[in-house]
């Protein structure tokens, strides 16, 4: 197997939008599945029913496979039968494996047509499962597409993958797929989405088109398309990445940061700040915070004179993020807590980690992962090239052992769960070199200031940075991240990519004549 199926999903929108954002979701998050399968939502416009008919059919015939949801309603008529049931009636003459999920028991009261359509299933013979909630229905989509897999093609999850996916299903919070009509496409930060797609896909942000990131957004449940009103709106997990500021309608969408002056928390922070931002933004925000409230010795390392970090950004960032994808949103009154301390930084994320997760085994190590935020984690993954899923704590103790420090400690405090990276105190000395050295000759260093270097960190280390990326992140203006970006390509260490909203800068790396050790 090559290509991934692709998975047609059929319904009437209106009644079973939830369930259709539902088995999106799992098709797109599910490590197995997303592996071999790509979900196909036809959204229509019902004023126009033949034309939307056509559009579906063409669609169909571009898949696979066929997953059908029924409920009550039969859904938008043309001619004698609906556009599901000639969606259905189409898979059948092309041979489609059909895997149908029935919302409701035998008893339930259902519409004429869609009476009919379950008696037409019931004569041809696929069988079908029925459903009572979305995680009932997860489950049966998951093991449905499964055994085609493997009946197909042989392939197989592996006990971790199905271990992975009955852990998520029953730890899956409703909050990221609610359908709400708050806040339009066009009101969204299509910047951030850009970015988002960009790394989602291994594509160039600039070739990008609007109807790239509508599609690119809306095939990751970010988006959903409100048919009878023809406009396009944020679900909850598309509000949380892509609003400019979430807590206009999420006020739990918040990180609230203090620094302290000494061990203990007082009345009287030296910085604050509540950062309200796409939560991909706010993270960075948070390292800002951090960065300007933490102390940064000076080595000297052979001809380099390194500004160091207190602690690694990379561990705090993985935090970070981790709090933002696997909070509990339900919780409106609790916002992230960030606190920073002359010897230690903690970070405070509302809810406990979702069962079967218990502390003992975050500690150990010995845990496979879960979430209950799925799409957000899997998307800030792609913002912040994190994995998903996986060894996320662990990476953060071996950061922190690397540093020269003490690995973090996990625990829980009123509600919340927190994690919190002990410093060096009074022992500035502890702190290791960083991993990443970059050699330039003592002329370059000298013109280039603690911003532009860490500009030139970035670029080496893979990131595309824009003149706005670099607003937000060091609370500069326009103006001076271009002269900035303006130095750097003087020097020949950065090179300018697109035009227009679509320029970014990457690390210019065919300069012969600089060396750049990454250890």
């Amino acid at each position: 197997m090559t290509a991934k199926l692709r998975i047609f999903v059929s319904s009437v929108q209106k009644e079973l939008e939830d369930e259709r954002l539902i088995v999106q979701n799992l098709v797109n998050t599910d490590p197995f599945l997303s592996t071999h399968c790509v979900p196909v939502l036809f959204e229509f416009e019902p004023a126009s029913p033949t034309k939307a008919l056509r559009g579906c059919l063409e669609s169909l015939d571009r898949c696979d496979v066929y997953l059908l949801i029924v409920g009550v309603e039969y859904g938008t008529l043309v001619g004698d039968v609906s556009i599901t049931h000639a969606e259905y009636r189409r898979a059948k003459e092309r041979s489609l494996p059909v895997l149908a999920f029935i919302k409701g028991d035998r008893g339930l009261e259902r519409e004429k047509g869609a009476l009919d359509l379950l008696a037409e299933l019931d004569a041809d013979g696929p069988t079908y499962k029925r459903f009572g909630n979305v995680v009932e229905l997860q489950k049966e989509v998951r093991a449905a597409l499964a055994q085609l897999l493997q009946e197909r093609f042989g392939i197989t999850p592996t006990s971790d993958e199905n271990v992975i996916a009955e852990q998520t299903i029953e730890a899956t919070s409703a909050f990221e797929s609610q359908r709400l009509d708050r806040l339009r496409w066009q009101n969204l930060d299509h910047e951030v989405a850009r970015n988002l797609i960009a790394a989602a896909e291994s594509r160039d942000g600039a070739g990008l088109s609007d109807e790239d990131l509508l599609s690119g957004s809306l095939a990751r449940g970010l988006v959903w398309h409100d048919a009878g009103a023809g406009e396009y709106y944020a679900t909850a997990a598309g509000i949380v990445l892509l609003s400019r500021d979430p807590s206009m309608v999420f006020p739990q969408c918040r990180i609230l940061a203090d620094a302290y002056r000494s061990t203990e928390p007082d009345g009287d922070p030296r910085d604050h700040e509540d950062i309200r931002a796409p939560m991909p933004l706010a993270i960075e925000r948070a390292l800002q915070f951090i960065d300007r409230n933490t102390r940064h010795p000076m080595r000297i390392v052979g001809l380099d004179r390194l500004r160091l970090d207190e602690y690694p950004v990379d561990g705090l960032r993985e935090a970070l993020v981790n709090a933002v994808a696997h909070r509990q949103y339900e919780d409106a009154g609790r916002k992230i807590i960030l606190e920073i301390f002359a010897d230690r930084v903690a970070i405070l994320s509302p809810g406990l980690p979702p069962g079967p997760i218990t502390l003992a085994r975050l500690r150990s190590g010995r845990y496979r992962p879960c979430s209950r935020n799925p799409v957000l984690a899997q998307s800030l993954s792609y913002f912040h090239r994190i994995e998903e899923r996986g060894s996320g704590f662990r990476r953060m103790r071996d950061q922190m052992l690397d540093h020269g420090l003490d690995p973090p400690v996990l625990g829980t405090d009123t509600g919340y769960f927190q994690i919190t990276f002990p410093g060096p105190g009074d022992n500035i000395e502890r702190i290791r070199v960083p991993q990443v050295q970059i050699r330039v000759t003592p002329a370059v260093e000298a013109r280039l200031n603690e911003r532009q270097r860490k500009m030139l960190r970035l670029l080496v280390e893979g990131e595309q940075l824009t003149s706005r990326t670099c607003e937000s992140m060091f609370s500069v203006t326009r103006e001076t991240a271009s002269r900035d970006f303006a130095l750097l390509m003087e020097l020949g260490l950065a090179r300018r990519v697109g035009g227009g909203r679509s320029t970014h800068y990457v690390y210019a790396e065919d300069d012969p004549n600089r060396q750049v050790i990454v250890r």
